[in-house]
């Protein structure tokens, strides 16, 4: 017989939008380092995560995971009733290692012998997921057993979260979360629209951002609301966007609609350009920036670098830097090379720093791909004198020299 968890858990459990600290969608706790490490959590009825889906009281759900890279994941229901429950691991399902690429649901489609549903009261939940790269120590926080988590509310999580997560590097690991409803459509009237009362319906793309009428936190896109009659200050909070900021007038029995398209916050990303050697001069869509190694604070975008040296080719580069992105250039820079031609009256053999390379054919031999400084050059040929002369060979440059032999006495 399958095992349903306890409403203890949390799993998916919902609870009131009302007293829900603001969350960001990126997680609950934001790793302020860009990292390539992601992990992604959604629930079955939004595998896209483009909106708010509902799921009733009493209702099954599955939540599924994907990482890019192997890791450990750890996945929380967080209720906004401040109650807080472990998914995973859990007693049943203890093994938390994704492989990159791997989408792992929970509970699994078929031989599971756990179920998850959704419990009151109604309202805006979240599922959390965290991925490191390393496992993470939850023994202070959490029963695997029961799926008990030692802490109440969001904020508090976050804080016990940040000191799991603290001894590891920045790089380690990343948060995601997806929310839902539970018990009825957020679209719904609150309640029906009584005389002397007027409807405020507040929607968000992206939805879920939380509002605030008068100063005072009162739920989370989509959201209706009835009002007294009369003028009212509206904000609208989320992670990653642009605080929206607007009035509307509430008049008895009409419905008033507030659309608000949130303005994502533009994160200046960071360019670490370095090469090998070092010195290079940076050049920024055709602009003189700086040497290597050098750090650029920039806007998202994409940009043409190109990196010059003395002596050496030219690097070129095409990079993109995305919204609070930390992308590193490493360039090895090649060496330019010379070219050698040598002219000899009669056909010699060649030698450059005593290392024979070829023989005049015609009275021609082209070298080329030489390294640059001085060698000598020497050239040998049946009864005749010993050529030889000191030339330098010059990056980026072909040098002609003429070896003129005579015949031995």
């Amino acid at each position: 017989m399958k095992r349903i968890f306890s409403t203890t858990l949390g799993l998916l459990l919902a609870g009131s939008a009302l007293a829900a600290p603001e969350l960001s969608p990126q997680g609950i706790i934001i790793n302020p380092v860009p990292t390539d490490l992601q992990v992604r959590v959604w629930v079955n009825k939004d595998p896209g995560k483009t909106g708010n889906p509902v799921y009733q009281i009493g209702e099954r759900i599955q939540v599924s995971v994907q990482v890019n890279q192997d890791a450990y994941v750890y996945i929380f229901s967080v209720k906004s009733t401040g109650e807080i429950g472990l998914i995973l691991p859990n007693a049943f399902d203890q093994n938390n290692l994704l492989r990159a690429g791997e989408i792992r649901t929970f509970p699994p489609a078929t031989g599971a012998r756990y179920a998850l549903e959704v419990a009151g009261p109604e309202g805006q939940d979240r599922v959390l997921a965290v991925a490191s790269r390393q496992p993470l120590s939850l023994a202070q926080i959490a029963d695997i057993q029961t799926g008990r988590v030692n802490v109440q509310g969001a904020d508090n999580l976050a804080r016990a979260l940040s000191i799991v997560v603290t001894p590891l590097p920045q790089q380690d690991w990343v948060s995601n979360v997806a929310f839902f409803t539970v018990g009825r459509a957020a679209v719904t009237p609150v309640q029906p629209v009584q005389p002397g009362t007027g409807t405020l319906s507040v929607n968000s793309s992206p939805a879920g951002a939380q509002v605030l009428v008068e100063g005072r936190v009162v739920g989370s896109t989509p959201l209706n609301l009835v009002l007294r009659p009369g003028r009212v200050d509206i904000e609208l909070r989320l992670g990653g966007y642009q605080t929206f900021r607007t009035t509307a007038q509430i008049r008895p029995g009409e419905t008033t609609v507030v659309n608000a398209n949130l303005v994502p916050v533009v994160q200046n990303g960071l360019l670490q350009i370095n090469s090998n050697p070092q010195g290079a001069q940076v050049v920024l869509n055709g602009r003189v920036v700086g040497n290597t190694p050098l750090n650029l604070t920039v806007q998202p975008g994409r940009y043409d670098l190109e990196l010059r040296l003395g002596g050496y080719q030219s690097f070129r580069a095409s990079v993109t830097v995305g919204n609070g992105q930390t992308v590193p250039v490493n360039a090895t820079l090649q060496a330019l090379r010379g070219t050698l031609e040598v002219y000899t009256n009669v056909e010699a053999r060649i030698f450059l720093d005593g290392r024979e390379v070829g023989q005049t054919r015609g009275g021609f031999l082209r070298l080329g791909e030489l390294e640059s400084g001085v060698v000598q050059v020497v050239a040998l040929a049946p009864g005749y004198r010993v050529v030889f002369q000191d030339v330098r060979i010059e990056p980026g440059r072909a040098l002609q020299v003429r070896l003129d032999l005579m015949r031995a006495r």
